[in-house]
């Protein structure tokens, strides 16, 4: 029987996370080789770190695919009040870093809550939606499922990290849409979001002054690009330089003018991109590109041939979480997006986010994996 069901097991999505995390390691090798934080600290020890989070990652990959994800219906809703436990912990003993107060530190590390809550996010709508099935439809349900995200969003955007709650919207509604909510609802909560989004615009209840300056300056680059402040154009700026610089085939690892020289701020995590672009040129950044495509393409297809509707929405969940995250990273460092602090799946620096995204792969291996009934 085992062996029958290791047949299903998607080997594509493996060869597209096996070569982004190859991709990835030497982009965080390049960017962190000379780099140094603001008070000159080296970066270049964050390379071996980067090789154990995705050791972790892998393994822990490994384990969500053995596992049946049909036992992660009973654990969703534990998960989910652990989730909120530790996000509201982090408002309190956080550590504060790049404007965020979103971290934990665990003797020399730190973990950010907010990554894995993305996966205990989508594990709890997943198992709200199955537990709703014969009537997700009804507003009453969708009602629920809205606040059952909006918790954890809200959490998240206090911290502030508005990047992170984008990604639990986005996840709620592609969601709230595989279970089938209607779009007289999805029209009324739309009405119902603007004014919220004009007082939240108008206040500082939920963004912070710097995360109003991101928006305003990727606003006047489109419009009016002389009203753009040059400090809080900086990032984008010299990430679109580092891009220009590449051209076809790239400078060579190692040897881009501004990723050597210190020029493009969080190179090894928000702006890996450029680094990208600028060491293995358009044809380097072509085919990430096209291998992210793959991935997603992937968990789309995991989730039209999912058993069930639990099955169905993880597998929807995790491709918009990845989605979403390619899409915001990417176009942060070509501008056409706002800035707002989000890695690139399998290539960014970071431990949460590593290990978050391969067990959520391994999650959708473990769909994948049994998407048939086994008949003897």
């Amino acid at each position: 029987m085992e062996s029958r069901r290791w047949r299903e097991y998607n080997w594509p999505l493996l060869v597209c996370v096996l070569v982004l995390l190859v991709i990835g390691a030497l982009a965080v090798y390049s960017a962190t080789l000379t780099a140094v934080t603001f008070n000159g600290t080296p970066l270049s020890i964050l390379f071996p770190r980067q090789l154990l989070y995705i050791g972790i990652g892998l393994v822990g990959m490994f384990l969500a695919t053995i596992l049946d994800y049909r036992l992660l219906s009973s654990l969703a809703r534990p998960i989910y009040v652990i989730t909120i436990v530790v996000l509201s912990i982090v408002h309190l003993v956080g550590q504060v870093s790049g404007g965020a107060q979103s971290w934990i530190a665990i003797g020399e590390r730190t973990i950010q809550p907010a990554e894995p809550a993305k996966l205990a996010l989508v594990l709890a709508l997943a198992a709200y939606f199955q537990h709703f099935e014969a009537r997700r439809e009804s507003w009453p349900v969708q009602l629920g499922a809205l606040a059952l995200a909006l918790l954890p969003t809200l959490l998240v955007l206090l911290q502030p990290d508005l990047g992170t709650a984008l990604v639990m919207v986005g996840i709620w509604l592609v969601m709230a849409w595989g279970s089938g909510i209607r779009g007289r609802h999805l029209a009324a909560l739309a009405l119902l979001a603007v004014p919220i989004l004009y007082v939240t615009w108008k206040t500082d209840l939920l963004l912070d002054e710097y995360q109003r300056r991101r928006l305003l300056t990727f606003f006047y680059l489109l419009t009016d690009p002389a009203r753009v402040n040059r400090d809080d154009a900086y990032n984008v700026v010299q990430a679109l330089n580092a891009i220009g610089q590449g051209g076809w085939f790239g400078s060579g690892l190692t040897h881009g003018i501004f990723s050597q020289g210190n020029y493009v701020p969080v190179q090894h995590t928000d702006f890996i991109f450029a680094v990208i672009a600028e060491e293995m040129g358009f044809i380097g950044a072509l085919v990430l590109i096209v291998f992210q495509a793959l991935l997603l393409w992937q968990a789309l297809s995991i989730a039209g041939q999912a058993r069930d509707l639990f099955g169905r929405l993880i597998a929807l969940g995790m491709f918009t979480m990845l989605f979403i995250h390619v899409l915001i990273n990417i176009g942060m460092n070509l501008s056409l997006l706002p800035v707002t602090g989000l890695p690139l799946p399998l290539i960014s620096h970071g431990g949460s986010f590593m290990i978050t995204v391969l067990v959520g792969i391994g999650m959708l291996q473990s769909v994948a994996l049994r998407r048939r009934r086994i008949v003897f």
